[in-house]
């Protein structure tokens, strides 16, 4: 094997398929990455494809790209040495071979070996499952980060690190739970096919890296079977195994009967929240309290002296006046997930449940939280403990 490539796209390439080595293995062979080269066809002498790959038990990555090569074949070397060797290269072209029993890089007077792994040890890449169709890049990734918040970080309980995604119809549901708050976001998709539809549950650490690495423009491919789910954009493709076991579904949860209804500026309630919660310690909540007939909200926090609060203008239907508490991290991470000008709260008082959603819709006309293209966000809210 014997290929020439420029140094920015050779790191980008092994970065993205090194994302899913594991840390540690007693496997060694899967630290490894699979480099594959083809020949270009016709008259394009030296052109060519590069591939690479990697793998864990968990998920898998493969990312094709260009590059000139003068001797097709195949290596497997330790991924992360590569990419470690990668980042201090000097920036330009970059000549990459195998030598006996030995992978050397080398560009502008720098040059590296590796040792070469057994490729007959390595096991064969999980084949990429049905595609069921393709969502928009930019929304999947942006998605996926507004539901992840409330994602469990418990990994005693499983199916609560999960991301639930569900196809029905024009329609993909994502949704994430820890039991104290409950994120759900739909999105316009194109199915492969009429009366498509699925619900699985996807790590929501993998699902925020593979959003996050698959680009910003064009359509993702999703493929989803029994056991994986797969996706596909630019070059780029990856799976991942399935979580066991089902989120609650959040119908029931999010419909809130007779609620009192709040509307008030996004970014200065943010800001707000941001400011009185240091002096917020431990669980110490935020105490938002909403007055009718003084159109704000009262935001306070602390204990005996040591104490913060803010008044905002806020509109309130349904109650003379209404006071909720919550966790300080907890609304912080619901409120930044939002982008709009405007946010409506449904509350239903204390220790009970709240439903964040958007005041208004991208043509600027007010909104109830549902249909695609909707992020709504569950919070219960705690005991007030401010006198």
């Amino acid at each position: 094997m014997e290929f020439r490539i420029e140094r920015s796209a050779l790191t980008e390439a092994v970065s993205w398929a090194a994302r899913v080595l594991p840390v540690r293995s007693p496997v060694p062979v899967l630290g490894g990455l699979l480099l594959d080269t083809e020949a270009g066809a016709g008259d394009e002498a030296g052109a060519g494809r590069l591939r690479i790959s990697g793998l864990d038990y968990e998920a898998s990555a493969r990312i094709d790209g260009e590059a000139e090569v003068l001797r097709p074949g195949k290596v497997l070397v330790m991924g992360r040495r590569l990419l470690d060797i990668c980042k201090v290269l000097p920036d330009g072209p970059v000549a990459c071979a195998v030598e006996g029993s030995r992978f050397t890089v080398s560009g502008d007077g720098a040059r590296f070996g590796l040792s070469v792994l057994p490729l007959d040890d390595y096991p064969a890449l999980p084949p990429l499952p049905q595609v069921r169709g393709a969502v928009d890049a930019e929304l999947f990734a942006v998605a996926v980060a507004d539901v992840a918040v409330a994602a469990g970080r418990d990994d005693t309980l499983p199916a609560l690190t999960g991301i639930r995604l569900g196809l029905d119809g024009d329609t993909m549901t994502l949704a994430a739970t820890d039991r104290y708050r409950f994120a759900v976001r739909t999105v316009p998709w194109k199915a492969a096919a009429p009366g498509e539809s699925a619900d699985v549950l996807v790590s929501a650490r993998r699902l925020t890296e593979i959003a996050r690495s698959l680009g910003r423009s064009g359509l993702v491919s999703v493929a989803l079977d029994a056991g994986s789910a797969g996706f596909e954009h630019a070059g780029m493709r990856t799976t991942v195994r399935l979580l066991e076991g089902r989120l609650p579904r959040h119908e029931k949860l999010f419909a809130m009967e007779d609620p009192a209804v709040a509307a008030v500026d996004r970014a200065r309630l943010t800001e707000a929240v941001k400011r009185v919660s240091v002096v917020a310690d431990g669980d110490s909540p935020v105490q938002m309290t909403f007055s009718r007939a003084d159109a704000s909200v009262l935001l306070r926090a602390g204990y005996e002296d040591d104490v913060a609060s803010q008044r905002l203008p806020a509109a309130l239907e349904g109650a003379e006046e209404l006071t909720v508490a919550f966790n300080p991290a907890y609304l912080a991470d619901a409120l930044a997930a939002f982008t709009g000008p405007s946010l409506r709260l449904q509350l239903l008082g204390a220790g009970q449940r709240a439903l964040i959603t958007d005041g208004e819709g991208p043509d600027g006309t007010p909104t109830d939280g549902e249909g695609p293209g909707t992020h709504r966000h569950l919070l219960m809210s705690v005991r007030p403990q401010l006198v």
